[in-house]
């Protein structure tokens, strides 16, 4: 076995796609990656090499500019992007949730205007639940959308917004009693609207401003904000789908296959800690030999590359179940807490390896150890994805007594 993490049965254009996209990510990516995420510089030149590449148009349908790949094909470019620096996957992500959102359900007016220059990367995409008094409890919402003659007048405050400063069009949910009489269910009286702008930090259009980026522990490079709205007036063709009230449905859409996506980037750190540890144990010595001739790292080793193999057949798993057309919140609950969970062990058994380098910054590792605890929170945290799954075994599991 040449390598860990194979996937079988891809097409031939699918192998071609990933061939292309490891050798942009081993040439152009993994060299820059460490000193580009100490500064916390944004990888434009990176971001440019992925839009000539097209894939920001990688699932998009072809009628509007994409390649009309599936779900599969993106998360398997996805785990080889994060292998290099994870922040970067996280760009192409939120742009992919909004593109996705769009073709599923956004009107054929809409799916005109935005898909074509989405798919030729321009237009950046960015995505907008969660405010600074909730976490995973999105029924909480409380920004919202007014109604005023044609236009909609939104009030508000979200956080943690990837791509905030970049991106030229967000997908933001807020509640929206209109036409939703009082007691109606939290979840029935979202909307998700449209919102363009200028990319970049302030007021980036009237009644609505991106304050500075967030400073992280890492998942550094890419641009995490917050985004205040005052009065921001939006038409009616700026609510996805053209109707109010679907934007739970709509959103929670998007965060299913985005966490196809949260365990194919976990995968690929997994991967790329796995290729650091097994390198550094062949080159460091002690005691007169290569610690990887001692049992002790032996079993390290073992037990990261299996952790590693574990994760990437169940994302694949997950991501095979949504191109069928199947419902596959199990499948991609499952692959994103076990991908998140192994990744983190995978990474730390890496840093005991490189024992006291580990902790310098001279060493890609550091790196790694930083930025493998985001995934533990992205899309739901582990005691969300449990929730899940939980739940949806006890349906299928129904006791009949």
């Amino acid at each position: 076995m040449a390598r860990l993490a194979q996937t079988a049965g891809l097409t031939d254009v699918q192998q071609e796609i990933l061939s292309t996209v490891r050798d942009f990510v081993d040439k152009e990516i993994i060299p820059v990656a460490t000193e580009l995420e100490h500064r916390d510089e944004y990888p434009q030149q990176i971001v440019d090499g992925l839009k000539e590449l097209g894939l920001f148009g990688l699932m998009i349908p072809e009628e509007y500019g994409g390649l009309g790949e599936s779900l599969l094909t993106y998360a398997l470019c996805v785990e080889e992007i994060a292998r290099g620096w994870m922040s970067v996957s996280g760009i192409i992500n939120t742009h992919f949730i909004v593109a996705y959102m769009l073709k599923q359900h956004g009107t054929q007016e809409q799916k005109d205007h935005f898909l074509p220059r989405m798919a030729a990367g321009d237009i950046r995409g960015a995505f907008s639940m969660s405010e600074p008094a909730l976490g995973s409890d999105v029924s909480a919402i409380t920004s919202k959308a007014v109604k005023d003659g044609d236009e909609y007048v939104l009030n508000g405050q979200k956080m943690w917004l990837t791509n905030g400063g970049t991106s030229s069009l967000v997908a933001v949910l807020v509640r929206s009693d209109e036409g939703h009489p009082e007691g109606t269910a939290p979840h029935k009286s979202m909307t998700t609207f449209l919102i363009e702008k200028e990319p970049g930090f302030g007021e980036v259009r009237p009644g609505l401003t991106i304050p500075g980026k967030i400073d992280k522990m890492g998942y550094k490079g890419v641009d995490t904000t917050e985004l205040i709205m005052d009065g921001l007036r939006l038409p009616a063709d700026r609510v996805l789908g053209g109707v109010t009230g679907r934007g739970f449905y709509q959103m929670m859409d998007g965060v299913e296959v985005g966490r196809v996506n949260v365990a194919a980037r976990g995968c690929g750190v997994a991967q790329r800690a796995f290729e650091l540890g097994v390198q550094y144990a062949q080159q460091r010595h002690t005691f007169g030999k290569p610690i990887a001739q001692h049992q002790a790292i032996q079993f390290k080793l073992a037990e990261m590359a299996t952790k590693v193999e574990a994760a990437h057949a169940m994302m694949v798993n997950a991501a095979r179940k949504k191109d069928s057309g199947e419902r596959n919140d199990l499948e991609a609950g499952m692959a994103k807490y076990l991908a998140s969970e192994y990744c983190k062990e995978v990474v730390e058994d890496a840093f005991r390896i490189h024992g006291g380098y580990g902790f310098s910054k001279e060493y890609e590792i550091e790196r790694l150890y930083r930025e493998a605890p985001m995934l533990l929170i992205g899309e739901g945290t582990a005691e969300i994805q449990k929730m899940i799954i939980g739940r949806r075994l006890l349906e299928e599991y129904r006791f009949q007594g």
